[in-house]
């Protein structure tokens, strides 16, 4: 079994920075199509094949397009572009797999599904180029192809924590208030590019919001300002806060008549790149006061690799933890080794606040826990 080490977290610090990038943003559109293409993979080697195979499709790429955006509605000059990477298996028993069929069909269903000012024909170039997986990584998948527990294909680590402070709440609330179908309906102008960062100081919140503002809606400078000035006083009310505790859109010029206007509703279509791993982490935050990992969980195998599994493990220890009441708030560290036991890390790192349990019994729970990680995939994939 691993070592299960447990000290006390440090006192919460009085200042904190944390953001949240929108559904539209490159970077987002990057890891969510990348891990959809791994759950359609996922489910295919299940219903054709009884378990998962081994892949991991989790590089992508959105090269931005040209646009030219104009009050009432622009053009698009140029398609954005969005290649995707990886390994995966292509044949088994004989049979062959259309990974990459499957992959560039699973990103244009995402994309008409997410982004509905995009025409996904004319406005987007989609490339896949998945090739087969190493030998020895392969070969690591069979032992759970044969009901046995996983090996890790990789030496990596994961990190989380629970709770969220109050700071990070309102990110994820700006967040969800900005997707919501009634804010679509009163503010159809809101592209789904937004990104929401969060500023605490001493008890006081300050947002910086950014919104694509989709230029079809838009009949002139003023009209632009007053639609900016009417979902700030909709995003500030909604959480509670002063209107001068929210910014949005803050490069604009508006004497100069520079603004944030969009044809599609994404940067992608002209301002901005994307990548897989950039973004939000997998508790939909990037948290620099708060532990995280800087692998990219999108498109990894949910099986074997740790560095998508441990991430998933550490946030879901440290929020059972406090469920549980073994302490008020939990940081988790844990560590693999490539070739071993998915459920036997090298470390196992608690960091905990108030104690309500002892020690060994919060280890014992720990245990438990661990040994729910060889079905964890069936979280991830929701089968």
């Amino acid at each position: 079994m691993p070592a299960i080490w447990i000290e006390a977290a440090q006192e919460a610090l009085p200042i904190g920075i944390a953001e949240k990038k929108g559904l539209g943003h490159p970077d987002t559109i990057c890891d969510e199509i990348t891990e959809r293409i791994s759950v359609e993979l996922s489910k295919y080697y299940l219903r054709e094949f009884g378990a998962i195979q081994h892949h991991n499709v989790d590089k992508a790429l959105l090269i931005g397009g040209v646009s030219e955006p104009a009050y009432g509605g622009g053009k698009i000059v140029k398609p954005m572009s969005l290649i995707v990477a990886g390994r995966a298996t292509t044949l088994v028993r004989g049979k062959p797999i259309p990974v990459e069929d499957i992959a560039v069909e699973t990103a244009r269903e995402w994309l008409r599904r997410h982004l509905p000012h995009l025409d996904v024909e004319k406005h987007v170039q989609i490339s896949a180029q998945i090739r087969s997986g190493s030998p020895d990584l392969v070969e690591l998948f069979h032992r759970f192809g044969q009901g046995e527990t996983p090996l890790a294909n990789d030496t990596s680590y994961g990190a989380g924590y629970y709770p969220n402070t109050p700071m990070e709440h309102a990110i994820l609330r700006a967040d969800r208030l900005l997707r919501e179908e009634a804010t679509r309906r009163e503010f159809p102008f809101i592209g789904q590019d937004t990104k929401v960062m969060g500023v605490a100081e001493a008890g006081n919140m300050q947002f910086t919001v950014a919104i694509a503002i989709i230029d079809r809606y838009i009949t002139d400078v003023a009209d632009y300002a007053e639609k900016i000035s009417r979902v700030k006083r909709h995003i500030s009310s909604a959480l509670g806060l002063p209107v001068s505790a929210v910014a949005i859109n803050t490069a604009d010029d508006i004497e100069r008549a520079s603004i944030y206007l969009t044809v599609t509703g994404t940067s992608a279509e002209s301002g901005d790149d994307g990548q897989v791993g950039r973004g939000n982490r997998i508790n939909g935050l990037i948290t620099p006061y708060h532990p995280m990992s800087l692998e990219a969980a999108s498109g990894k195998n949910p099986v074997s690799h740790v560095g998508k599994i441990y991430n998933y493990f550490a946030m879901d220890l440290s929020r059972s933890l406090v469920e549980q009441q073994f302490t008020d708030s939990a940081e988790v560290f844990l560590v693999s080794q490539i070739g071993h036991p998915i459920d036997a890390p090298q470390l196992l790192h608690l960091k905990l606040g108030t104690l309500m349990e002892s020690k060994n019994r919060i280890r014992e729970y720990a245990r438990e826990k661990l040994r729910e990680l060889p079905g964890f995939w069936k979280r991830i994939v929701q089968v």
